[in-house]
């Protein structure tokens, strides 16, 4: 039984401990067993209003939802990323604890906008030249982003890319709109990348990981945010051998998708692959946090 499978199972046998739902939701026009009736309490309660509040007023894509409500999907990964993150964005000491852990050269953590963490971001400019430009669809967005000053340097952009339940299927995404956005920008001399065929790099996950890197580069560039560097986070589940494992594309290799990856940046140590659990250790036991921590332990 695969991770995606089995997190499923769990969290509908769960449903009424976790969620208080029945679940059997609507999703993709049917009702679904793991898809909640109430969209929102798909949110931790402590953060649910505000999170809702705060995707409205920003104009932010739900992934699966309606309106300006969250997904009711119980495998959703940007919910994931929401119920890790959210509560982070008023709190300057664990931005920079969770910053510290992953970048030893942080100093603190700075302010985005209008908090700590921002979600779907997209940049102030479409770097990449896509269209339309609009957070959480139709563009390069990032999961979650953060801004850390860094000693010696200036600001540094965190590109923080939340996984879940995900299973990758090895489709070929390349078609001649794509190539004339993203190759160039993969076969500069400036690139992040080794010389490599750039359609390499349309299979999924390595698309989303290429996007990433391009956007995370442009955004150092121009100092967007005054950012003048960057990293690139990949927060995924440890048990979910199926994504970890699953090298799509024909044209790279390694024993696993963080070292295929790795293996065609000239910058490997710009790339960071981690855990939810590892990443949300310096929150754990930290000043008020154990509601937020006991939420997360059996979602």
């Amino acid at each position: 039984m695969s991770f995606q499978e089995r997190e499923r199972l769990r969290l509908i046998s769960e449903g009424d401990r976790i969620f208080k739902d029945p679940g059997f939701g609507m999703f993709s026009g049917m009702p679904r067993e793991f898809v909640l009736s109430d969209p929102a309490a798909n949110l931790w309660e402590g953060i649910r209003d505000d999170a809702i509040e705060h995707f409205a007023r920003n104009r932010i894509a739900w992934w699966g939802g309606e309106g300006n409500e969250p997904t009711g999907h119980m495998l959703s990964s940007q919910i994931a990323c929401l119920n890790h993150l959210y509560a982070i964005r008023q709190r300057p000491d664990l931005a920079n604890a969770v910053l510290r852990a992953i970048d030893a050269e942080v100093i603190e953590a700075e302010v985005v906008d209008d908090g700590y963490v921002e979600f779907e971001f997209i940049g102030e400019h479409s770097y990449l030249g896509e269209s339309p430009f609009s957070r959480g669809r139709h563009c390069t967005s990032i999961d979650a982003f953060m801004i850390g000053r860094v000693l010696g340097g200036g600001p540094r952009a965190f590109l923080i890319e939340w996984k879940y339940a995900e299973v990758c299927r090895s489709e070929d995404k390349y078609n001649e709109a794509r190539a004339g956005r993203y190759d160039d920008l993969i076969t500069a001399e400036e690139s992040p990348f080794v010389k490599i065929e750039p359609r390499a790099l349309y299979f999924e996950p390595f698309y989303q990981l290429m996007q990433q890197t391009l956007l995370g580069w442009q955004i150092a560039e121009p100092k967007d945010h005054g950012c003048t560097s960057y990293r690139h986070v990949h927060v995924v589940p440890e048990a979910n051998e199926e994504f970890h494992q699953n090298i799509t594309s024909p044209g790279l290799k390694g024993g696993s998708v963080s070292e295929a990856w790795t293996a065609i940046l000239k910058r490997p140590d710009l790339y960071v692959s981690t855990t939810p659990t590892k990443f949300m250790q310096p929150v754990v036991n930290q000043r008020d946090t154990m509601a937020l921590t006991n939420y997360l332990a059996p979602r």
